[in-house]
């Protein structure tokens, strides 16, 4: 679901019907309150979904969905046409993804944890609900009939609609569709409980909360404003997290070796527990479900739709790299080693002759400081968070040439998140919308990414649907006094 790139607001991607509204104000069964939407016309999100009504919800998108499904597949062969079989998937299609970005998407991004909990159990159902669909045998020997019916017509469908039967017919192919359907079921239930485990995987860690403490000599050498900015407990100890904010800055400046150890082992044991069992799980059953299918392993069924198409051409690749890389990294890890001798030797820690998984970003950064004279510390300086982000939606808006204009007071999921309409400069259509939520907190996806929430098309009666996406970070969040200062990667994780 992750989207990696901003541009993406303008992206062409399944379709979504638009769905009418009689007035300004709106109030559905399900919801708080009524919402204004006068301020974003065509954007059919809302984000006041009760919790105790997302699982009704969720059944009525599944059973009205399902009725379209059921009607495709019962289709005769005679009855099988452009209207009947392709649009009418991609018009349930338009309904359907903008409907279960309402549902799914809270479970990132919500402060309310009892509504984060009911959305990751919709996104089960409907997970579970995609796999039944997908593995539709009525619906896939239609699509077959329709395509094989389409070589003997003189009409013809646009290019963007074979490619979308054509897509259609090919993962209905890799889902076994072709295959025995005692074969079929067994691939029926490995996907669900591999889409469950995925999901529960994923909600582990967006839910993980340690908080570690740490007494001022245990964070020597990292810098003074981010000391300032951590809580402290009753007896003065630093309370720091996991999150990308406390994490890197103590990896890349802490000098104190089991400071570091510490939080790398911390940080790469998160949610051990539930989800070393999950992995376990989910590799086996990927080799179960390749096999299945008639792959090698997962590797080759995966790679298939890739650029690369299969493993061998990645393992070749990835050789023929370290190859070239070798001396390089030979003589980096020969500079980081001297340096990390004459480190230990300065402040009396026992020297190992090794560079270990949590030596690795420290030196690297004081490579950076020694031998290019690049002081991540003082370049965050030229890099606020409110100029780095005007910089980036001046380069988009320029590059694409278009025009974002900031809406004021949008109804949003948090009162961090900024909202910005997307304006094509030339013709003055509006094209889509983004959200910006930018800043950590309790319970949110503990990463970067863009999620796409309600895809751009062509609607049933031809005027053109607008795009909607959301783009979620982790960066500092700025106070009175100090303003948010990004580090250079998350300069290059915000553009990208």
């Amino acid at each position: 679901m992750h989207i990696q790139y901003v541009s993406f607001l303008l992206a062409v991607s399944s379709c979504i019907r638009r769905l009418s509204f009689t007035s300004n104000w709106e109030l559905q069964v399900g919801y708080s309150k009524p919402v204004a939407m006068a301020s974003t016309p065509g954007c059919l999100l809302r984000w006041d979904v009760i919790s105790d009504n997302v699982c009704h919800l969720t059944e009525e998108l599944i059973t009205k969905s399902k009725k379209i499904h059921d009607t495709v597949g019962s289709l005769k062969p005679e009855d099988l046409t452009f209207e009947t079989v392709i649009k009418a998937l991609a018009d349930d299609e338009r309904d359907y993804n903008t409907q279960r970005s309402i549902l799914d998407f809270p479970q990132h991004v919500f402060s309310d944890k009892q509504l984060r909990v009911a959305s990751t159990q919709a996104d089960k159902k409907l997970s579970d609900f995609d796999v039944e669909m997908s593995m539709r045998q009525d619906i896939f020997d239609n699509l077959v009939k329709f395509e094989e019916k389409l070589k003997n017509d003189s009409k013809d469908i646009s290019p963007e609609s074979k490619r979308y039967l054509e897509r259609l017919i090919k993962h209905g192919k890799r889902n076994g569709l072709h295959l025995p359907k005692d074969t079929q079921e067994k691939v029926t239930k490995m996907l669900k409980r591999m889409s469950d485990l995925s999901i529960d995987f994923s909600q582990h860690l967006t839910e993980e909360n340690t908080v570690i403490e740490f007494g001022a000599d245990d964070l020597a050498g990292v810098p003074d404003d981010f000391l300032v900015a951590l809580d402290k407990t009753d007896s003065g100890k630093y309370k720091t997290t996991l999150k990308y904010p406390h994490y890197f800055p103590i990896m890349r400046k802490c000098r104190v070796p089991g400071t570091r150890e510490k939080m790398e082992h911390a940080f790469n044991s998160r949610c051990i527990e539930q989800n070393t069992a999950i992995l376990e799980e989910l590799v086996k059953l990927r080799q179960q479900a390749a096999t299945l299918l008639g792959y090698k392993n997962h590797s080759a069924y995966v790679l298939e739709m890739r650029m690369a198409k299969d493993p061998e051409t990645v393992s070749q690749f990835l050789i023929e790299l370290e190859e070239r890389l070798k001396d390089l990294r030979d003589s980096e890890l020969k500079t980081m080693l001297e340096y990390k001798e004459e480190d230990c030797k300065k402040y009396g820690y026992e020297f190992d002759g090794k560079i270990n998984g949590w030596d690795l970003k420290y030196y690297m950064t004081m490579v950076e400081e020694r031998m290019y004279a690049v002081d991540q510390n003082k370049l965050k300086e030229y890099f606020p968070l409110n100029v780095v982000m005007q910089g980036l939606l001046d380069i988009y808006q320029e590059l694409l040439g278009l025009e974002f204009k900031e809406i004021e007071k949008p109804h949003t999921w948090h009162e961090d998140v900024r909202m910005f309409s997307v304006i094509d400069k030339a013709s003055k259509d509006l094209l889509g919308y983004f959200y910006l939520d930018l800043h950590p907190r309790e319970g949110k996806y503990g990463h970067a990414a863009c999620f796409g929430l309600q895809p751009g098309c062509l609607n049933t009666d031809g005027s053109r649907q607008v795009c909607v996406a959301a783009m979620v970070a982790n960066f500092t969040k700025p106070t009175k006094d100090k303003p948010s200062l990004l580090m250079h990667d998350e300069v290059e994780t915000f553009f990208s």
